[in-house]
């Protein structure tokens, strides 16, 4: 029997589930958040962080001569020019004549609480070359600054005109500098070798504001599919697949440019940012699946109480709270599975009391796995959750309007004696 009171009343019942799917949602964006807060510096204390490899800076220094004359006034008051020579001191940056830059990245994907974090190991190998074209002798200053300076960097070499002097600088601030005297046409090689770890993107900075790139090459191989990059960086100049993932080359004869060039690490489906979404959008799910409940007690007057619709929302809320808590300890598909199965268990048991086995396994199992399981598993295709949930919504109207076109509301709805006597009337 369907009246004004219950309508309300079934209102109620979802208003409740609402309230508590938003506490849910509040609390497990918390938990997220403070694992973050808590795990974050771990991780990267443990690993390392995203990494900026910049290119060495040369910068050129020397020396000029010039005489200065200046007069003196002895005792007598006699007076006298003296010549000295002074020395000027001029430096000036310069540039490599060609760059071969190449990155190895391995993708190494960590679970810590309800955070997956993109983890990498990348084995780098840098050759610059250096031609001296000023027409004076002076001195060459090289700098290269690690990425991150407190990082660990193992099978670290620094080879300058094929001499390693890893052994020999010292870093200060997470850097290493030599200086090397250069005459008018001299060559100077440098090679650079290091393996390390860091976290979510890999980057190489060509230089510091606007770079002049002669003869540049950066290669990255990946050992992954999904890939993506740096927000304002520059795109590959050619890319192609690998055994495993893909091989990345820009490639500039001579170009002028201040934006980076890297690699994005892919990000697994977060547990703790899904179970948030699927708790956001567990109440349109509900929704649907109280009105077609109550189209369907119309249609086959079915006695479904109010009482009944809040033992289903409880029904449906456990899901979410199992899944937000599951996702802790197990595997996302493990948790999701149990979850759903716990869930259509509970309602289809219920509703086999309720009503009859036979509306409850054929017609309530199917809406539950429609209206719950299909809702939530739309969450995982990243990307189309809301077309996927507004294709659905729009089907589930079409099917109820089809259902319920013939049904007069105005009887259904209507004084329980108006409906007797309609009944009774010859």
């Amino acid at each position: 029997m369907i009246t004004i009171g219950r309508i309300v009343a079934i209102i109620a019942v979802f208003a409740a589930a609402c309230a508590a799917w938003a506490i849910l949602g509040a609390t497990t964006s918390t938990r997220t958040a403070s694992q973050n807060a808590r795990l974050g510096p771990e991780v990267q204390s443990l690993w390392g962080q995203e990494q900026k490899q910049v290119a060495p800076s040369l910068g050129f220094r020397w020396k000029t001569s010039r005489l200065v004359e200046r007069t003196e006034e002895s005792e007598n008051k006699r007076k006298r020019v003296l010549r000295e020579t002074v020395w000027d001191d001029h430096s000036k940056a310069m540039q490599p004549v060609s760059t071969n830059v190449s990155a190895d990245v391995h993708l190494d994907q960590r679970l810590k609480g309800l955070l997956w974090y993109s983890l990498y190991d990348v084995v780098f190998d840098g050759q610059w070359t250096y031609v001296h074209a000023e027409p004076e002798t002076g001195t060459l200053d090289l700098r290269f600054a690690f990425p991150v300076p407190d990082a660990m960097y193992d099978d670290f070499r620094f080879v300058v005109d094929g001499h390693d002097m890893a052994h020999e600088l010292r870093p200060e601030r997470g850097a290493l500098q030599v200086s090397l005297p250069v005459a008018p046409g001299q060559k100077v090689d440098l090679a650079i070798h290091y393996r390390s770890r860091g976290r979510d993107a890999w980057t190489y900075v060509p230089g510091d504001g606007v770079a002049s790139l002669r003869d540049f090459k950066l290669a990255i191989r990946c050992d992954f599919e999904a890939i993506d990059y740096p927000a304002d960086a520059l795109s590959p100049s050619s890319r192609n697949t690998n055994d495993k993932g893909w091989s990345l080359a820009w490639e500039f004869r001579e170009a002028l440019t201040g934006k980076d060039m890297g690699l994005v690490m892919p990000e697994r489906l977060q547990p703790g940012v899904l179970a948030n979404q699927l708790t956001a959008t567990a109440p349109i799910s509900l929704l649907l699946f109280f009105i077609l409940l109550l189209a369907l007690s119309v249609l086959q007057k079915l006695d479904i109480h109010p009482a009944n619709y809040l033992a289903i929302a409880g029904a449906f809320f456990s899901f979410h709270l199992l899944f937000a808590y599951g996702v802790d300890h197990l595997h996302l598909g493990v948790a999701f599975a149990i979850a759903s199965a716990t869930s259509i268990v509970m309602v289809t048991s219920y509703m086999r009391l309720v009503v009859s086995p036979r509306f409850a396994f054929r017609q309530i199992a199917l809406a539950q796995l429609i209206y719950q399981v299909g809702f939530s598993l739309a969450h995982f295709a990243a990307g189309y959750t809301g077309l996927t949930i507004s294709v659905l919504a729009t089907l589930t109207l079409f099917v109820l309007m089809m259902l319920t076109g013939r049904i007069r509301w105005s009887q259904v709805l209507g004084k329980r004696e108006d409906r007797v006597s309609a009944t009774t009337t010859p």
